[in-house]
């Protein structure tokens, strides 16, 4: 869990995600489509991913990935996400994380 923590952390938008999932690529394309250059982790190619995974379920990402963090905290997952975007709220919490600038 740790080691989530501290990777989700490091840079303004970091996405968990494996290379198989179609939600995940949606989500990574919707990040870059407003402007965000988010750190991608792929699990599936992490030798660590399964632990990385279950720690993610822990912290409430159902399913597992796509699991998102702005600016140090953690957000959820794909519907989380797109509930924030339909709100309208996604890009405001991008610009709190300095993920875009406007």
């Amino acid at each position: 869990m740790d080691r989530i923590r501290d990777l989700g952390s490091k840079q303004a938008v970091v996405v968990f995600t494996k290379s198989s999932c179609f939600m995940c690529h949606s989500i990574k394309a919707l990040f870059y489509e407003l402007g965000a250059s988010p750190a991608i982790h792929e699990l599936d190619h992490d030798p660590s991913g399964r632990e990385m995974e279950w720690a993610l379920q822990r912290l409430g990402s159902s399913p597992s990935v796509p699991a998102v963090f702005i600016g140090g905290k953690f957000m959820g997952s794909a519907k989380d996400v797109i509930s924030l975007h339909i709100d309208g709220s996604l890009k405001q919490k991008l610009i709190e994380a300095s993920a875009i600038w406007f």
